[in-house]
């Protein structure tokens, strides 16, 4: 175990939320029943509640009725508390407010020079608007694919896996339009204009060009005992390759592979053992460069449509050429691809939980605000959730995500989710949630439950270490949004957990349904 802290956005760690502990009986706790229990709160939820690994625990609930605005529980309703990924419901949802789930972006291809018969005497230039998928997760019918454990998840948590579409679809698209506008040599440059904005969460950058959400897949398929295993690298683009050796041991055997490490440009390193009888097991590799690896990219799908380019494929992406951002944009386009509408956008952040995704609608409202830095992009969410109706100052945010530092209070989640709810897509909103038992970060919480199917929620989890105790902290586990109750009701809710502790990894997955069970309970009673 380690004491840094694992920021968790997706599946079965993000599975959950919280809400109350034994400690909430202090000096400034809510009103309690005399029992010890709380106002409206089922007996079922109160026993989980006080499971030993939250005997130090706080726990805050709030759950009101979105059809008559009574308040069915409140447990410290008004007190601060970190949320982990539910952020992305403030961050996500002000995207929504601004620009609504139809909302698509264009990336454009753009061109300097003249076309002289079927050769670009000048450059290629690749703008990046922040599609956070470019086709490379669109289904046949048009919406957004995703796994339950999501690639972006694949090295701290087992057991992710890959979707089927090709990452570079959306690539591939672009080539072949620049071949339809009848050019088949580019005689100048290919250029990713990455400039609409910059910023970085946790140490990655969130950049507006995306491809394959700037990962690399490793997938490591064991072959037979004693002899190495199958490493496939996907997507493809030079000059990256696989450098070290996964050897396959007997079946039932202990194994561990390494994450994809890269001790210079072009090289990936990944090493260890799998178990004959695994399934294959699947790393990520983040690309510290992303233009220069979709400029790569590019170029080649370019030749695979037919487009001859002059210049090095391999060569690190350049804007020093580049006139400013305004005269690039009004330069002629030879091709444009579509996002996926918001609603589905949303759907693949919310779902699977991904981080980079959210802090991206955040930088994308900064550049609407007339700035490229994305750290004002949260007084912009704060803006728009403060013209919604919501009381902003019952949150204080520093990112869109839900990494450490972030807090609102359940009073306030539940305004949030209050107000989407009143919204005519409302239905296409509550779409984008986990789903409890049935898909997401929630596919593994409470599926037999007879709520499973009836919650809808975005989870939250941030783990630590408790160094001088050798244990795992759960620093927050968090799960808001709304409900169908057993009776036909319709509630807002959020519960959150701070500061449970566990002995063993076991103890955090057990958090998870835990907090779903305390959802179930309050499903089932109202």
């Amino acid at each position: 175990m380690t004491g840094s802290v694992l920021r968790i956005g997706a599946a079965a760690l993000a599975l959950a939320l919280v809400a109350a502990t034994a400690a909430a009986c202090t000096a400034d706790a809510p009103d309690l029943t005399s029992d010890g229990s709380v106002p409206g709160l089922p007996d079922e939820a109160w026993k989980v509640m006080n499971e030993p690994q939250y005997a130090n625990a706080r726990w805050m609930i709030s759950v009101s009725d979105l059809d008559t605005g009574e308040v069915l529980i409140d447990l410290d309703g008004d007190k601060m508390a970190e949320p982990a990924s539910f952020v992305k419901s403030y961050s996500v949802g002000a995207a929504w407010l601004n620009w609504g789930p139809d909302h698509q972006i264009v990336t454009p291809v753009k061109h300097t020079g003249d076309v002289v018969g079927t050769t670009l005497q000048g450059d290629l230039v690749l703008v990046g608007k922040g599609d956070i998928t470019l086709g490379g997760r669109t289904k046949d019918d048009g919406s957004v694919d995703y796994t339950n454990l999501d690639h972006n998840d694949a090295n701290p948590l087992p057991g992710a896996t890959l979707t089927t579409e090709d990452p570079l679809a959306g690539i591939d698209d672009l080539a072949r339009q620049v071949k339809a506008s009848g050019i088949d040599t580019v005689a100048g440059d290919v250029v990713v204009d990455d400039r609409l904005f910059q910023g970085e969460l946790a140490g990655e950058s969130i950049t507006p060009i995306v491809v394959n959400q700037n990962l690399i897949d490793v997938l490591v398929t064991p072959g037979e005992a004693g002899q190495p295993a199958t490493v496939e690298m996907t997507p493809a683009v030079a000059p990256w390759r696989i450098v070290g050796q996964v050897d396959t041991v007997a079946a039932g055997a202990d194994a561990s592979i390494s994450d994809p490490e890269s001790a210079q440009h072009g090289e990936i390193t990944i090493g260890g053992t799998i178990a004959a009888d695994s399934e294959p097991v699947l790393k990520v590799f983040a690309l510290e460069d992303p233009a220069t690896f979709a400029r790569t990219a590019f170029i080649e799908a370019l030749g695979r449509a037919g487009v001859t380019v002059s210049s090095d494929p391999v060569a690190v992406n350049s804007t020093a050429k580049l006139a400013d951002t305004e005269s690039v944009d009004a330069l002629p386009s030879v091709a444009e691809l579509a996002s996926l509408p918001l609603a589905e956008q949303a759907t693949y952040i919310m779902k699977i939980s991904y981080n980079r995704g959210a802090q991206t609608y955040v930088c994308l409202l900064a550049v609407e605000a007339g700035k490229d830095d994305c750290s004002t992009g949260m007084e912009e969410v704060g803006r728009i959730w403060s013209e919604a109706g919501l009381d902003i100052e019952g949150a204080a945010l520093v990112d869109g995500s839900g990494l450490n530092g972030n807090f609102v209070t359940p009073e306030n989640a539940v305004a949030l989710q209050t107000i989407m709810a009143e919204r005519s897509d409302a239905d296409r909103w509550k779409a984008t949630m986990p789903i409890l038992g049935v898909d997401g970060s929630l596919a593994e919480v409470q599926p037999d439950s007879p709520a499973a199917g009836h919650v809808f929620a975005k989870t939250g989890t941030l783990v630590g270490g408790d160094e001088l105790n050798d244990r795992f902290r759960l620093n927050t586990k968090a799960l808001g949004g709304v409900m169908e109750t057993e009776s036909g009701r319709n509630l807002a809710f959020i519960i959150i957990m701070n500061q449970g502790f566990a002995s063993e990894i076991d103890g955090v997955f057990q958090a998870n349904d835990d907090v779903g069970e305390v959802a179930a309970s309050i499903q089932q009673h109202y």
